[in-house]
């Protein structure tokens, strides 16, 4: 079941890029809810974003355990928002590097397509400084495998951005945990260096010092635009419920005159 098209609502893209946008020194990955129509159109309208337990510069890994624990949130969000929900496919980063998959992202990809054909992957490609501007660039593409016989081929597929009035509650809540899916990673991290007992003094002060440094860039880079966007967001509801209030004063209005 080759898919024909994505349409990912643009609340669901801000959930991705915000993820890729996080970290330039390795890649971060998550899974993709929706549903898939009739017309084989995959629809995308939530994300899950998925801690690594072993960042890498070059690859990501979900695990089984990790897919079963998307399963069940997207039965949750199924019950939550009265539709069908199914865990689509995955996204992850290509820091400073292109946009396009490699062979073990084609290879990944064709894995995923054996348990579900209809499977798709994202990739967001950041922090690449365009040649001719020189100002950093941000490309997408979604991509399913093929099988030519001989090895994986990736096969391209269009994908749209549907616009959205609002941020829903399920990518508000992606937004949120962010912060915390960093600092978590950060903390495993530190913890696994701090297990070593053959490491002298000074490489314990520098282990702390790099952990300190890290939780500081969580606070700085994520948690303050985070925190800002949803003040943002509550200040225009604010508006908007003053300007549907004296809409519908008019209205009273125009109907006791009547």
């Amino acid at each position: 079941m080759a898919i024909k098209s994505v349409y990912i609502e643009s609340e669901a893209y801000l959930v991705c890029l915000t993820h890729a946008l996080s970290t330039e020194r390795e890649e971060i990955m998550g899974l993709l809810i929706g549903e898939i129509d009739e017309e084989n159109v995959s629809r995308i309208s939530a994300v899950i974003m998925l801690r690594r337990s072993d960042k890498q510069s070059d690859r990501v890994e979900i695990s089984p355990e990790q897919l079963s624990a998307a399963s069940t949130e997207a039965e949750r969000l199924a019950v939550e928002l009265d539709r069908p929900m199914r865990v689509l496919g995955w996204y992850h980063s290509h820091p400073h590097i292109t946009v396009w998959p490699s062979h073990v992202d084609v290879r990944t990809q064709a894995m995923y397509q054996m348990m579900d054909p209809g499977f798709v992957g994202l990739i967001f490609s950041v922090f690449n400084e365009d040649k001719n501007t020189k100002q950093n660039r941000i490309q997408v593409t979604c991509f399913q495998a093929s099988d030519n016989g001989s090895d994986y081929t990736r096969i391209e597929v269009p994908m749209h951005i549907v616009p959205s009035k609002k941020i829903g509650s399920a990518c508000i809540q992606s937004l949120v945990t962010l912060p915390d899916i960093l600092t978590m990673e950060e903390e495993e991290a530190y913890q696994r260096a701090a297990e070593n007992k053959d490491i002298d003094l000074i490489t314990k002060v520098h282990n702390a010092s790099v952990y300190t440094k890290s939780l500081c860039h969580v606070i700085d880079v994520m948690n303050g635009p985070v925190l800002q966007t949803l003040e943002n967001r509550l200040e225009r509801n604010k508006n908007r419920i003053h300007t549907l209030e004296k809409e519908k004063q008019e209205l009273l209005k125009i109907l006791s005159e009547t």
